[in-house]
């Protein structure tokens, strides 16, 4: 197992010996992150995925990404096996060293494992309901499950899948949308304390450095919502678990240019103000990283997406969300060397200034 975490020094040390323009590099909780992440969500839970997967996370780090993010459900445990062969090979290889690397992973949905031949549900009985993880109950209609046995349990696999003795960010995963129709909203409210301290508990233990929430739609609708969630509240319950130095400091949301609810829609209060989640994550120090920044290949189409700065469809859906103030790095799904290549490209430009960018969003919105 790997041992180390994402360091101050060594972020830094990342950024100075990457080829790439200094100003797609951005300082968050002391640590210096790529503008654009490599995410691991999509794909065959097969050998040929899993040789790509590799290769992909390899070349994205090679070509100045250091921030890389997976989830144990992601290709059923073999995407953080694929991401965890990558590093190892690369810090054998003395490319990098572990502490210039921000990786996450999630937990919270119910996986089986790609590599063990068993059906879906026979896993889960081996795995978990035989050996007391998992009890009647505890899984929801969601698939999701977030008692304290089973996360912990599942970041233990996650460490292992990843071969690294702690993980930089650990999410939980899609929490209010994958248990609300099962939980009435106080009752998950009460669930999500616990977690957090559990996931207070997995700091000291030196497992994970920070946690988070990964989402889909919680930050993004009105109060009216059932699945609406507001981010000021889960800060201060954070705070109150694990005080002024909690580790709950990143989300993970959708936004694109079609999905621009997390830069357009008032969805959150802050101070009794109507304020977008990109504003309040901004103004309550938490890092934003957006999921589906091509809405899986959509949003590439000629004429989807409005035409600046004469960049091809790839660039030009990452310039944007990279640009947005409150956004940390787009994470982008891309397993082709070719793609790779195509997306990160770039890196090779600085993003828009926050004036340009304004001006680029009242053309759009016009």
């Amino acid at each position: 197992m790997i041992s180390g975490f994402a360091t101050k020094e060594g972020t830094k040390k990342f950024a100075q010996n990457s080829s790439i323009n200094q100003a797609n590099f951005k300082n968050f909780e002391n640590l210096t992150l790529s503008n654009v992440g490599i995410g691991t969500y999509l794909g065959d839970p097969d050998s040929k995925t899993d040789d790509l997967v590799t290769n992909a996370v390899k070349q994205s780090i090679l070509s100045g990404v250091n921030v890389v993010d997976t989830a144990i459900n992601y290709r059923a445990q073999k995407a953080e096996r694929s991401v965890g062969k990558a590093v190892s090979e690369l810090i054998k290889d003395e490319k990098i060293s572990r502490d210039q690397l921000f990786l996450s992973t999630k937990n919270g949905y119910v996986t089986n494992d790609a590599d063990v031949q068993l059906g879906f549900w026979e896993y889960v009985k081996e795995e978990y309901s035989q050996k007391g993880v998992i009890k009647e109950g505890d899984v929801t209609s969601g698939y999701h499950c977030m008692t304290l046995p089973y996360l912990s349990d599942q970041l233990d696999r996650s460490l292992k899948n990843l071969n690294m003795e702690c993980v930089d960010l650990m999410y939980l995963h899609n929490a209010v949308e994958g248990q609300i129709k099962d939980v009435s909203k106080e009752q998950f409210l009460e669930n999500l304390k616990s977690v957090f301290e559990l996931y207070e508990q997995k700091r000291d233990e030196g497992k994970i450095k920070f946690y988070g929430m990964a989402t889909w739609e919680c930050f993004r609708v009105g109060k009216d919502n059932p699945q609406y969630l507001s981010l000021e509240d889960t800060v201060n319950l954070a705070k109150k678990i694990g005080g002024e130095n909690h580790g709950f400091r990143f989300i993970q949301l959708p936004f694109n240019m079609h999905y621009d609810q997390a830069l357009l829609g008032k969805t959150q209060m802050i101070n009794d103000k109507q304020v977008s989640i990109l504003e309040a994550s901004s103004s309550l120090g938490i890092g934003v990283f957006t999921s589906v920044p091509f809405m899986q290949g959509r949003l590439l189409a000629p004429g989807v997406m409005p035409e600046f700065n004469e960049l091809k469809p790839s660039l030009r859906a990452l310039q944007f969300i990279r640009s947005s103030p409150g956004v940390l790095a787009p994470l982008v799904g891309q397993k082709s060397s070719q793609h790779v290549s195509e997306n990160l490209e770039i890196m090779k430009i600085p993003p828009i200034s926050e004036d340009e960018f304004l001006a680029l969003v009242k053309k759009l919105t016009s």
